[in-house]
């Protein structure tokens, strides 16, 4: 049978203009593809509100609890309104001469956008509606920028945290998911299956991805680490006890990720078929073994299995399997998820003891290093023989909307690694450069970090005039 496209979230508004076929009829959206995608895109939101603002909120101290949720709830409505004036079309069309880099300006301000427009899925012949296409997307922007406030926790100034909700998916967040999501879709190449195959820079080598482990992810971890750098450690950090405040309400957003997920993931084949099915499998697999196996590693090694360390473990399986969840078999994603904790274990504890950064949530440690094992293993599990979904070739694919007329692509396993490696290496070195511009020229201009005091009284009273609590 089949896999999904080696692309996998991006169908791109070039796709929706491909001419049809004389002879066809124009495609029209399956209501259950529809539906699907609509839902999808509601569990993604949860993730963000109330899911993670209350997993950050909850790993905190107590005097920043509320300025946590307002930075989550500010970088997902700004995200929102930029994605529909500018994001959408740099992330999802055209861009000329830059098009292996970035869109074009086609859809500002969603020209052209009406009710009836569409775009491709990984089907010939099958659509859904471009406004349900924009706004499962647009979630993903705002989640993904909302994840680097992990690494800067508990000090960095709320006008900081509108800017780089502005300036930072720019640079960052709309460059990368052009470059590994955006393609000329199914029916283009099923149309032209001798011409060069129009696509982003890391689409077009050939890297799998399929919710975004190099686009989220790598993307947002990095951006972490790189803005905990940049703002330097919190006060007492390393002298003095910053444990989380609220470990109820941490477990309380790390379900609602968990639940949210499968819209992330399963939305991400756009078609409810049996690829969303196994990309759902996969998701729950892979992060029950990650839980597993993260409180088993602190079972050993610190004698006691913490209610952090199996939150910390269920996130680390969700990021693991995002790459790989339409492409790696059951068996697979299960495996990927007891390997990806004891990483990320070493990662926050050890590497960061030893390099003393100050990543305060462990972005960098969770997001980025199971970002880049899920990347990596994608390669690996995709493979037939070790019961993964295979690779497309879409040149063979008949321009019926069946995707089982499509042959598969020749699978090599260290031709397939090493676009997943290159994918990730050019996905750390974007996100790290990007990220950097776009710190400095917030410490620089309006400045970064809260004054010793605000720090010392809290920046929910400081900066918002309110507490998350009343004794």
């Amino acid at each position: 049978e089949a896999a999904p496209a080696p692309a996998p979230e991006a169908a791109p508004a070039a796709a929706a203009e491909a001419a049809p076929a004389a002879e066809a009829p124009a495609p029209v959206p399956d209501k259950g593809d529809t539906t699907w995608m609509l839902l999808s895109t509601l569990l993604v939101l949860l993730m963000i509100l109330p899911g993670l603002a209350l997993f950050y909120g909850g790993l905190v101290r107590q005097k920043n609890m509320l300025s946590m949720l307002m930075q989550v709830s500010t970088v997902t409505v700004i995200g929102m309104i930029a994605w529909a004036l500018w994001g959408y079309s740099l992330a999802f069309t055209d861009g000329g001469g830059l098009d292996k880099f970035v869109g074009g300006f086609g859809r500002l301000f969603l020209k052209d956008v009406t009710p009836a427009s569409v775009v491709g899925t990984f089907s010939t012949g099958v659509v859904i509606p471009e406004m349900a296409f924009i706004a499962f997307q647009m979630t993903f922007a705002c989640i993904t920028a909302a994840l680097v406030l992990g690494g800067v926790a508990e000090r960095m100034k709320f006008a900081a945290v509108v800017l780089f909700s502005v300036l930072w998916p720019i640079l960052s967040y709309y460059p990368m998911a052009h470059m590994v999501w955006w393609w000329a879709g199914p029916d283009s190449v099923a149309a032209n299956p001798t011409a060069p195959i129009q696509s982003g820079l890391l689409w077009g080598f050939g890297a799998l991805d399929f919710a975004g482990g190099t686009v989220v992810h790598i993307n947002a971890g990095v951006a972490a680490l790189v803005g905990a750098l940049v703002l330097g450690a919190r006060k007492g950090y390393r002298s003095e006890p910053m444990p989380p405040h609220s470990l109820t309400l941490t477990l309380v957003g790390a379900g609602l990720l968990w639940v949210g997920w499968f819209g992330f993931n399963a939305g991400s084949n756009l078609e409810a078929n049996g690829y969303a099915a196994l990309a759902m499998l996969n998701t729950f697999l892979a992060t029950a073994a990650a839980g597993f196996s993260w409180t088993v590693t602190e079972w050993i090694t610190r004698k006691k299995a913490s209610m952090l360390g199996m939150a910390s473990g269920l996130v680390a399986g969700l990021v693991a399997v995002t790459p790989a969840a339409g492409f790696a078999g059951p068996v697979g994603s299960l495996v990927l998820g007891l390997i990806v904790s004891p990483i990320c274990v070493i990662f926050c504890s050890a590497v960061k003891n030893a390099l003393k950064y100050d990543d305060s949530l462990d972005a960098f440690g969770i997001h980025a290093i199971g970002g880049i094992v899920g990347a990596l293993a994608t390669g690996i599990l995709v493979d037939p023989a070790l019961g993964g979904a295979g690779i497309v070739d879409y040149t063979t694919c008949a321009a019926d909307g069946d995707i089982s007329t499509c042959d598969a692509a020749t699978y090599v396993m260290a031709t397939q690694f090493m676009a997943q490696l290159k994918a990730v290496i050019v996905a750390i070195g974007w996100s790290a450069v990007a990220s950097a511009i776009v710190f400095f020229i917030i410490k620089f201009t309006i400045g970064l970090r809260v004054s010793a005091d605000t720090e010392e009284e809290g920046l929910d009273i400081v900066e918002h005039g309110e507490r998350a609590y009343h004794s």
